[in-house]
């Protein structure tokens, strides 16, 4: 199961970086919730979505360096790279622990810091 949710989570960033958020969404669960820590919580889809839509002016690029897996949960560690509404580009260092459900994306808890 570790070595599907790896295959899911990488699949679902490139359907991202491909600017296909419909794609990403597609290996989320319907109660889908979004945590950044120290900023804000989505719950559902329909809130990612509507995130997606105005923080990725730009599919973001991801350079995704470690995946940790541990039973229901994988930790991505990584660099992910996007630009702002006035179009500049920000660095940002990441690390993202997924919890998966029934082979999909249920619960996100991501830590981002610029760089």
């Amino acid at each position: 199961m570790n070595s599907d949710n790896k295959a899911i989570l990488l699949a679902a960033n490139d359907a991202v970086t491909e600017g296909d958020n419909e794609g990403f969404l597609s290996f989320c669960t319907e109660d889908l919730k979004y945590e950044f820590v120290g900023d804000q919580t989505l719950q559902g889809k329909d809130a990612v979505r509507e995130y997606m839509k105005s923080a990725y002016v730009e599919p973001p690029e991801f350079d995704v360096e470690h995946l940790i897996a541990e039973g229901d949960f994988l930790t991505a560690i990584g660099k992910i790279s996007m630009k702002d509404e006035s179009g500049k580009k920000i660095d940002y260092s990441y690390c993202d622990v997924w919890r998966f459900r029934d082979g999909k994306m249920a619960e996100l808890k991501a830590f981002v810091i610029e760089i």
